[in-house]
């Protein structure tokens, strides 16, 4: 464990926003310009996070350092690893049509050399609430070894009106995460695999944002189980790598335990361009409470 309690954020955020249809990471939502990671490192802060580790591609490293690298460098020790299609182990070689990064287990991987302390991962795009980020912060704080923690968030707080939602919903046992079940098309706390029949979810199901708190016991494990997935993938065209199905791995393997963090908080994101409305609204409410002085 870090002696010294310092704890990082890590922030995905090298993915394409390909739903959306553009670089949403850097969409204004507050009235000043202000984009989700404003917010989110803001939280970060406050909840005792020292440092911010962002991972992005090379590809948007200038777009991004310019609408928000430049602010949040003023505010917190910040660091940049890049996640490349072309950083693959040794001995494996890029598929040549394979367009798409190969995942969030892979973006993780990245930090391996950068991240010494215990750490938080989250999506750039997703606002998770400022009492989340005090839970998983406290966690963090005095975390060693393979005990992991994740913020569980009420499902009913996760879901959009204009359209369908990929979630990983949680069973847990005894506040531990037992297993996390993908559900890619979720709607009206009902979800479906065929299109044809919708299966309701229970009312206070727990929804994974993929907001994780891992120890540095996580770097080795994603690299053997990236170096698996290079193996075993049917088409290394398209899969990924996917944090979620690591963190499974572990659980299933009584490797790791992770603590599920229940969280009230309701949580804003842009899967699509007309969700930006609705959390434009939610971000200035949040505003006018006063939640964000000096922002």
């Amino acid at each position: 464990m870090d002696m010294n309690n310092k704890i990082t954020l890590v922030v995905m955020a090298a993915g394409m926003g390909s739903r959306f249809g553009g670089l949403k990471q850097i969409q204004p939502v507050g009235k000043n310009g202000e984009v989700i990671l404003d917010y989110s490192i803001y939280d970060a802060k406050a909840a005792g996070f020292d440092s911010v580790v962002f991972i992005i591609s090379k590809r948007i490293e200038k777009d991004f350092r310019e609408a928000v690298g430049k602010r949040i460098e003023k505010r917190i020790d910040t660091k940049y690893v890049f996640q490349e299609i072309e950083n693959l182990l040794s001995g494996f070689e890029v598929p040549p049509d394979r367009q798409k990064p190969w995942g969030t287990g892979h973006a993780v991987l990245q930090c391996a050399n950068t991240v010494n302390t215990p750490f938080a991962v989250i999506n750039a795009d997703d606002y998770y609430g400022q009492s989340t980020y005090r839970i998983i912060g406290d966690y963090l704080k005095t975390a060693s070894g393979y005990n992991y923690c994740m913020a569980g968030f009420l499902l009913k707080n996760t879901l959009t009106e204009n359209g369908t939602v990929a979630r990983g919903i949680c069973e847990t046992e005894n506040g531990y995460l037992k297993k996390v079940t993908e559900r890619t098309k979720i709607k009206d706390m009902m979800y479906t695999t065929d299109e044809k029949t919708w299966i309701p979810l229970p009312e206070d199901s727990i929804a994974s944002m993929n907001m994780w708190g891992f120890t540095q016991t996580i770097f080795p494990e994603l690299e053997s189980g990236f170096e698996n997935f290079l193996k075993t993938a049917k088409d290394l065209a398209k899969e990924e790598y996917f944090l979620p199905y690591a963190v499974d791995g572990l659980i299933q393997n009584k490797k790791a335990t992770v603590k599920v963090l229940k969280t009230d908080e309701k949580w804003y994101g842009v899967t699509y361009k007309n969700d930006m409305p609705y959390v434009r609204e939610g971000i200035a409410r949040l505003t006018e409470r006063g939640l964000y002085e000096g922002l």
